[in-house]
């Protein structure tokens, strides 16, 4: 809402200003750091130059032509500067008439119709665990996928599975050399996994087994069946659990191309670099040199012919924008992968892919555990599934403890316990490096998930107090005098509540969730105090409906705010 009372003041200062246009005024209309100096200021130095006046001067008169204007309580100049104070009722009015009017797509805009956006996330390994380090990608991405569809753009969502490359070659001697076939259908993760570390372990003492591993994988990209089926079951089996992770997390795909999906279309990938002259052989491999844009070369094939993740993913890329005519292609990987990706996209505009400008790699920091790295190939992890649960299992003692169980009793716990671990990890700077602690995890004190989904449950229980209000302010049929709720305190969660768009679009604009996580814990902090301190329901039914309506616009919009993240939002607790 910021933005459309910054384009209101900007079109009444337009009328008063020489020599700016418009926009430019827009763009130099500022939010003072405190509420006392107004609710928005625009600075005069610029108009000195133009209108031969001294900046303080300019602004009292400006000042001056504001009189009896209904959208301002009061217009003062404070030595350069023009300080709009916004008629704080009439603005509470307006947020909560569009409350009524949008109540789910509050916040949201039509900004990206036409425009399509690829996401790129979660695309765990197979055959490999689906550990507390995957669940980055995945809930980042996730939100990003929410906050784009809000804003009106068509999105593909895609798992871009690491089901091909060496490690295949390792998976298949392994389980060759020392697996079975029921414990794989058993625990197809757990089973896969220890043949993986003890790949490793053996490796060490025979590194022979490297070059089977490589010899095996050439096989299996060259097409040999015995090599395809083992692949294709390894594939299969793992998807079935990660899909049980992806239902706990509420997490849909349109798309599980992984890399396997694209080794039929690397040799046209292939053919075009060759054919545009940027390949090069070194050493045996084959590179493109990218030694004018100060980076290292790109490794497109090895010396025994075998391809790379990046050959991959130039597929991949080519093919997306061959599918989808993206206007974005957003990619949600570790911060580790950054050269990757400089190389990626650098390679691409080589190829004359001007869209690669629509190419964004959105990088988040490493998880670590409290004893060190988490390693893979020695079966140092934690498994996301295991965090999921164990969240749910302590969510439901809290909740028997405190109001016993409930017809709800198993839904809340699922939604409070899972909403709990992915709050957490959008509540943060994405590129931030954290360690993975049990006990910070499954804490619901402070500034968490449950202490925000109580919040929406608490403002759900005070509208269910006032059921025939309520109806008549969301039908429209009543205009909630907020005259009458008029303190600074109500204000500052309205004027809240009402920059909750902008703070979408922001993130949206630096691919930031927790730009939204950080504001709904400030709305819900602020309604926390309301709660508090106003008697809500009280027996004059005009003052008790403004009251609701303050209730209603906090309730909606920590519900889309939740929503956004992928965190439910529960009516009772």
């Amino acid at each position: 809402m910021i933005k459309e009372q910054k384009e209101k003041i900007a079109g009444f200062l337009a009328e008063v200003v020489e020599g700016l246009s418009r926009e430019e005024i827009t763009g130099m209309i500022e939010i003072p750091p405190d509420t006392t100096m107004g609710d928005f200021a625009f600075p005069c130095f610029k108009l000195a130059k133009t209108m031969r006046k001294a900046p303080q001067m300019i602004a009292e008169d400006i000042a001056g032509k504001f009189a009896g204007n209904e959208m301002f309580s009061e217009v003062r100049n404070v030595n350069a500067y023009v300080n709009f104070f916004l008629n704080r009722p009439a603005a509470e009015a307006d947020i909560v008439s569009r409350i009524v009017a949008e109540k789910e797509a509050y916040g949201g805009s039509g900004v990206g119709q036409g425009k399509t956006v690829c996401i790129d996330y979660s695309s765990p390994n197979i055959a490999k665990p689906f550990h507390i380090g995957h669940i980055r990608s995945t809930v980042i991405g996730n939100s990003l996928y929410k906050i784009f569809d809000f804003l009106g753009y068509d999105v593909v969502r895609i798992n871009h599975l690491g089901d091909y490359g060496t490690q295949f070659g390792k998976m298949i001697v392994a389980y060759r050399k020392w697996g079975n076939h029921d414990d794989v259908v058993r625990e197809p993760i757990k089973s896969l996994l220890s043949y993986y570390v003890k790949f490793h372990e053996e490796a060490e003492k025979d590194p022979a087994l490297e070059d089977e591993a490589r010899a095996t994988f050439k096989k299996l990209e060259d097409g040999a069946p015995e090599e395809q089926e083992l692949w294709q079951w390894f594939r299969d089996e793992s998807l079935k659990e990660f899909n049980y992770v992806y239902d706990l997390l509420g997490i849909r795909f349109d798309s599980y191309a992984g890399e396997s999906f694209y080794s039929d279309k690397l040799q046209a990938a292939l053919d075009k670099m060759e054919n545009l002259g940027i390949l090069e052989e070194s050493q045996g491999a084959t590179v493109v040199n990218l030694e004018e844009e100060n980076l290292p070369p790109a490794l497109i094939k090895k010396n025994d012919g075998s391809t790379l993740y990046i050959t991959r993913d130039i597929a991949a890329a080519l093919y997306r924008h061959d599918t989808y005519d993206f206007d974005k292609c957003i990619y949600v990987v570790a911060s580790q992968q950054n050269l990757h990706f400089r190389q990626l996209f650098t390679v691409l505009e080589r190829m004359g892919c001007d869209w690669a400008k629509g190419c964004v790699h959105v990088p988040f920091g490493m998880v670590s555990l409290e004893d060190g790295t988490m390693s893979t190939r020695k079966g140092k992890v934690v498994f996301l599934l295991d965090v999921l649960q164990n969240a749910v299992e302590k969510t439901r003692e809290i909740i028997r403890e405190k109001s016993g169980e409930d017809e709800n009793f198993e839904e809340t716990a699922k939604a409070v316990g899972i909403g709990a671990v992915v709050f957490q990890e959008l509540s943060n700077n994405r590129i931030k490096d954290y360690v993975f602690s049990w006990d910070k995890t499954l804490n619901f004190d402070g500034e968490t998930g449950p202490y925000v989904q109580y919040t929406h449950a608490r403002a759900a229980s005070v509208l269910r107090k006032a059921p025939e209000d309520v109806a008549e302010i969301l039908s429209g049929a009543v205009k909630p005098d907020m005259t009458l709720v008029n303190n600074d305190d109500t204000y500052r969660l309205m004027s809240l509540i009402g920059r909750f768009p902008d703070a979408v679009q922001e993130a949206a604009d630096k691919y930031e969730p927790s730009v939204v996580t950080r504001h709904i814990i400030d709305i819900a902090q602020l309604f926390n105090k309301f709660y508090h301190d106003v008697r809500v329901i009280v027996d004059d039914k005009a003052e008790r409906q403004a009251k609701l309506a303050v209730v209603i616009a906090a309730k909606q919009t920590i519900a889309n705010g939740l929503a956004l993240l992928g965190v439910a939002a529960p009516e009772k607790m």
